[in-house]
């Protein structure tokens, strides 16, 4: 596995990993949607992380590369969320997949404004084991936040290499 791995992976991610390769190879509009699904039956377990460096910035969330396709098709993250960090209102270029594995967030929707900034249209609760997606929409506005008093960790799935998530990755708003 050419993966970028920063200790050595538990059974459990392996065979996440696993899933999201075979899934992540079949195109479809609904690929998003099927990787999501692909993360869903390991979310929660204890030792899906075990062995992995994942240490918290106290500045604001963090994104932990998991594995990297070697062909570029996609990158898989864990991101650590300290109480009261959030991502920017976005919206995403490539399709992503997300699930909850410790902790809760907090997912907002907001729609597109006519003179470009974003108006909040409503919140939603993700706990452990809890999916969410996206296709690449310039209207698929979110954001990810961690409005509890305790760390959380989500794992993400998108349709990018790493080396190109902070670049191509997301389109950003303002409210």
């Amino acid at each position: 596995m050419n993966a970028a791995l920063t200790l050595q992976p538990s059974t459990a991610l392996y065979e996440m990993i696993a899933r999201v390769i075979a899934t992540a190879s079949r195109t479809g509009a609904d690929i998003a949607q099927r990787v999501a699904g692909a993360l869903s039956p390991d979310l929660g377990d204890p030792t899906l992380l075990s062995g992995i460096d994942c240490p918290p910035c106290p500045d604001h969330y963090i994104r932990h590369l998991l594995y990297a396709c070697p062909r570029g098709a996609f990158s898989l993250m864990a991101l650590v969320w300290m109480p009261g960090q959030a991502s920017p209102m976005h919206a995403h270029r490539a399709w992503c997949a997300l699930g909850v594995h410790s902790g809760s967030l907090t997912e907002s929707y907001y729609q597109p404004r006519p003179d470009g900034t974003a108006g909040w249209v409503s919140d939603h609760g993700r706990e452990p084991g809890a999916i969410s997606f996206g296709a690449p929409n310039p209207s698929a506005i979110h954001r990810l936040a961690n409005l509890s008093d305790k760390p959380a960790v989500s794992i993400h799935a998108y349709g990018l290499p790493p080396n190109r998530l902070c670049s191509d990755l997301n389109h950003l708003y303002v409210a």
